[in-house]
């Protein structure tokens, strides 16, 4: 790979800087304190507060795992009959939040510990989904 000062040897009097901007050192910005490191701090500062370095960290788009969940007081809303197939429906898990007041069948994979219990005790029942093991939540 060719460096940038030889790429423009011979073919240009100010290698891509402009007549001015290449004297003396040059264009500085990016080394050291150069531009906002050393000018504008307490601007900086107030104004932009967690502005520079990183926070936190980003898993790989492979390792992530994102749930489809759906609240226990929606399904209510939306069930029609006495059974519904939240895995058909495009949902993973149920929460537990809201309310219900009739017996429901209802399969889903994954569901919390609080929307077992209500739906238990509101009569009726919650089914593993495809191939899921619930293991100690699975109904006898």
């Amino acid at each position: 790979m060719v460096s940038r000062t030889n790429k423009f040897r011979g073919r240009s009097r100010y290698h891509g800087r402009g007549k001015k901007a290449g004297r003396g050192a040059g264009k500085r910005g990016g080394r050291g304190n150069a531009g906002l490191n050393k000018h504008k701090v307490m601007t900086r500062l107030k104004y932009m507060p967690g502005h520079w370095g990183m926070h936190g960290f980003n898993r790989h788009p492979g390792l992530r795992v994102v749930n489809s969940s759906i609240n226990l007081g929606k399904v209510a809303e939306i069930a029609e009959g006495d059974s519904i197939n939240l895995t058909e429906m495009g949902f993973d898990k149920l929460l537990g939040r809201g309310s219900i007041d009739r017996p429901l069948s209802i399969t889903v994979n994954e569901a919390s510990a609080k929307a077992i219990q209500k739906v238990e005790a509101a009569g009726g029942s919650i089914e593993a989904g495809e191939g899921e093991d619930w293991g100690e939540w699975e109904e006898e």
